[in-house]
C-alpha cells in the first residue's frame, strides 16, 4: 500500500509539473532534450517491474481551467534571453525587451482562448499537441502594438537514466497572429516562436524525486528500493499512458539505511 501510494503521489506532482511550460521562468541557453528519445512500448507486452501511469485530455483540461481560474495569467517577456546577444528578427528590426519609457510590457500573456484556439493539450496518434492562445504587446520602431492570436506546438519526450529525469521538448511549429500590419507579420510570428521555444526547454517533466522509490519496510528494519531503468510511452485515444520498468533493490540497516561495509583485514 505504502509503495502505491508513494507512486500514485509521484505521478500526480509529475503531471503537475508537465504544465510547467505555461507557468516557467525563462532559461538561459540550457541544452535541449536532455537524455534519449522515449519509444513506443515494446510489441511483446511490458517486461516485469513496469508501472503504467495514465493522464487524460480531461485532466489537462482540469488543470488549465485551474491556473487560469485562479492564479494570474502566464505570461513572458519578449527580447533576448539574458545572458544572450539581443534578438533581431530576419529583417533587421530591433524589439525592444521588457518594459520601456511608454509602459508598452513587450511580453506575450497566454489566455485560455483566442486567435481561433483553446489553450489546451490534445492526445491522439501518438502525439502530445499544444495550441496555445495567447495576447501581447510590443514596440517597434517607437510605437507600441497589441497583438493576440495562436501557436500550434507539440512535445517531444525524452528520458535520462543517469540523472532519473523525463524531459520535454517543446517545438513550436506556427504562430497565427492578429493586430499585426502585414509589413510585420513574418519577423513577428518568427520572433514570438522562437522565443517560446527557448524560454520553456527542456521541459522538465519527472523528477528523480517523482520516479525513485524509498519505502521504507520497520517489521524488516529495511527499505524497499526503485529506480526507474526505462520509460516508455503511448499517445492515443486521447490519454498519454507511460510505461515505466524499476530497477527494485533491498537495503537493511537502521531505519532502512545501507549497512556500511566491513572494514577489510
Amino acid at each position: 500500500m505504502k509503495y502505491l501510494l508513494v507512486l500514485v503521489v509521484g505521478a500526480i506532482i509529475g503531471a503537475l509539473l508537465a504544465l510547467y511550460f505555461f507557468v516557467g521562468a525563462p532559461r538561459v541557453k540550457e541544452t535541449l532534450r536532455a537524455g534519449a528519445p522515449v519509444q513506443a512500448p515494446e510489441a511483446a507486452g511490458d517486461p516485469p517491474g513496469t508501472a503504467v501511469l495514465t493522464l487524460d485530455e480531461k485532466f489537462f483540461d482540469e488543470l488549465l481551467a485551474t491556473i487560469f481560474k485562479e492564479m494570474p495569467p502566464p505570461s513572458f517577456k519578449l527580447g533576448a534571453l539574458e545572458g544572450d546577444q539581443p534578438a533581431v528578427p530576419p529583417t533587421g528590426v530591433r524589439f525592444v525587451a521588457a518594459q520601456d519609457s511608454s509602459g508598452c510590457q513587450n511580453q506575450v500573456v497566454l489566455q485560455p482562448e483566442g486567435g481561433g484556439a483553446r489553450t489546451s493539450v490534445k492526445l491522439a496518434n501518438n502525439q502530445i499537441v499544444a495550441p496555445l492562445a495567447f495576447s501581447g504587446s510590443y514596440n517597434v520602431l517607437g510605437n507600441c502594438t497589441n497583438f493576440r492570436g495562436s501557436a500550434q506546438a507539440n512535445i517531444a519526450l525524452s528520458f535520462d537514466q543517469a540523472q532519473q529525469t523525463l524531459s520535454g521538448q517543446l517545438n513550436v511549429e506556427g504562430v497565427n497572429l492578429e493586430g499585426v500590419p502585414v509589413i510585420l507579420s513574418g519577423p513577428v510570428t518568427a520572433f514570438v516562436q522562437n522565443a517560446i521555444n527557448q524560454r520553456v526547454n527542456p521541459l522538465t517533466l519527472l523528477r528523480g524525486s517523482q520516479l525513485s522509490l524509498n519505502v521504507p519496510v520497520q517489521s524488516s528494519n529495511a527499505a524497499l528500493r526503485a529506480q526507474a531503468k526505462d520509460i516508455r510511452s503511448e499517445v492515443k485515444d486521447g490519454a498519454l499512458r507511460l510505461h515505466i520498468t524499476y530497477d527494485f533493490s533491498g537495503s537493511t540497516g537502521s531505519g532502512g539505511q545501507p549497512t556500511a561495509a566491513p572494514p577489510q583485514s
